[in-house]
């Protein structure tokens, strides 16, 4: 990676580009702000919050960019995009060129450039957080460029190898498998996409709202691998519709699993069994790929006082759903304080400009119930923060005696996820942890059994859709490779 690199950052244009302003004129351009649609508007529909940023707007922010030497905006990218190259193209206007250069790594950019938490990754690598000042927008350079690609019209041009005659066949369409797929599809292999649920997309389609990530974002990104020569099956269900060993007879020589982290977390407290107490993956599912309550068929329960349990982005997208689902309060609960969510910046701030009622450092302990045994209450435990756990987080304590009870009629409890088993489990002899996860390689991402490799929340048990693309395009360089030299 670092000699081409080199190689682009020393390219003519580069360098003449580079020489054209001083780092001092570029200092002094101010970060670019995303226009947003107005809060109250945007509760009452499905539309995405984040507008995008304009031709000019992309234009300036880019020429923040200082071109860095050794550019360390790279090493904190989980698939490792040469940033500052797509960005010095945004600069001179070549926006095709930026487009091509995301697509040299990343299978979906414009779904990354939404919903990629930047701020702790790529961006927080940013030299300009040392010069005392906010970073470069990576991903609403990142967003814009492949919106652009999107909305212009023009051929996506993706470097491919010849075809090789060798099949490898994916299990789940998540961000994981889709990285994985693009990736050996530009290798040469024959790739054939298994999904279990009627829509391509995995937790992209079922577990984000459009108003975050648009589905037209996304089947947009799914039919550029088509284009590649991807094939995709729905209703399938590996290890019930076929097996492991189907797939060898039909002639796969690889096996990816990436299937995902789809079996809710409850907290084992009294109550959970009431109706209206629901798991955010119930829920988000519902809603956003079964179109729940917006003229789809599938049924979903609704409330006037919705509180939703957890702090990370899930919990995020539960709130702002509920509150389009047209809730009259909603309130976040989450046993520590603001400053320790998990969730994004952006998603915090956009659920409270929205309304949302952040009620930290308490913790459910009991959901009592009507005569019809519909949840009605939600006693919580106030906490407090006490030592740092072996993560480093300050672990909440319970304040002796302090327990409130809060009128609520649905509960949407979004404490963590777990792999759904019946995929690792239907595969005999592999190599299981106790958490339900495939044990795997860190560094090639192959499991026990030497033709199947996996990644993203099937290993990890729940991780950032990043980190999932980037555990696809290890196991496929490193599949790939053990393939060919056959």
């Amino acid at each position: 990676m670092e000699n081409n690199y080199n190689e682009s950052r020393n390219e003519q244009w580069r360098v003449e580009l580079r020489n054209s302003i001083s780092p001092k004129d570029r200092a002094a351009i101010e970060r670019v702000e995303m226009p947003q649609l107005d809060p109250a508007y945007r509760i009452t529909c499905n539309e995405e919050v984040n507008q995008g940023i304009s031709e000019e707007q992309a234009v300036r922010e880019a020429t923040r960019c200082l071109d860095c030497n050794n550019p360390q905006c790279v090493t904190g990218c989980p698939v490792g995009i040469d940033i500052p190259k797509f960005i010095k193209n945004i600069e001179r206007r070549q926006f095709a060129d930026a487009a091509a250069a995301l697509k040299e790594t990343s299978s979906l950019p414009a779904v990354c450039g939404r919903v990629c938490p930047q701020e702790k990754q790529c961006e927080s690598k940013c030299i300009r957080l040392k010069m005392k000042q906010p970073a470069v927008a990576i991903g609403y350079l990142e967003r814009f460029a492949a919106d652009w690609q999107r909305n212009s019209g023009t051929e996506e041009t993706v470097k491919m190898a010849p075809k090789n005659g060798i099949k490898v066949a994916v299990i789940g369409s998540g961000p994981s498998g889709l990285s994985f797929a693009g990736d050996m599809a530009k290798k040469g292999f024959d790739v054939t996409v298994f999904e279990a649920l009627h829509e391509i997309g995995g937790v992209l389609k079922y577990g984000i709202p459009e108003f975050r990530l648009p589905n037209a974002v996304v089947d947009h990104e799914i039919e550029g691998l088509r284009k590649m020569g991807v094939d995709f099956q729905k209703d399938i269900l590996v290890g019930k519709t076929i097996t492991y060993d189907d797939l060898h007879d039909m002639g796969f020589k690889g096996i990816f699993v990436g299937s995902g982290a789809g079996f809710p977390r409850f907290m084992n407290i009294p109550g959970e069994n009431l109706k209206g107490v629901m798991s955010s993956n119930e829920y988000l599912t519902r809603i956003n790929l079964m179109q729940a309550g917006r003229g789809g068929d599938t049924p979903v329960l609704q409330g006037e006082t919705v509180a939703v349990v957890g702090g990370g982005n899930t919990a995020m997208d539960s709130t702002r759903t509920a509150l389009r689902m047209g809730a009259k309060r909603v309130i976040l609960v989450y046993r520590r304080g603001e400053s320790e969510m998990p969730a994004r910046l952006e998603e915090i701030g956009h659920a409270k400009e929205e309304g949302v009622e952040l009620m930290t450092l308490h913790n459910p302990v009991e959901y009592i119930g009507d005569e019809n045994g519909r949840v009605c209450t939600m006693k919580v435990q106030r906490m407090e923060l006490g030592e740092p756990d072996a993560s480093g987080r300050r672990s909440p304590v319970p304040v002796e005696g302090a327990i409130d009870e809060i009128p609520v009629d649905l509960v949407i409890v979004a404490v963590g996820v777990s792999p759904n088993e019946l995929v690792p489990r239907s595969i005999e002899g592999l190599e299981v942890s106790r958490r339900g996860t495939i044990v795997v390689n860190d560094e090639s991402m192959q499991s026990n059994i030497s033709d199947l490799y996996a990644g993203g929340d099937i290993v990890r048990g729940g991780a950032t859709v990043i980190l999932a693309m980037g555990d696809g395009r290890k196991a496929a360089q490193n599949m790939a490779e053990q393939l060919l030299a056959k």
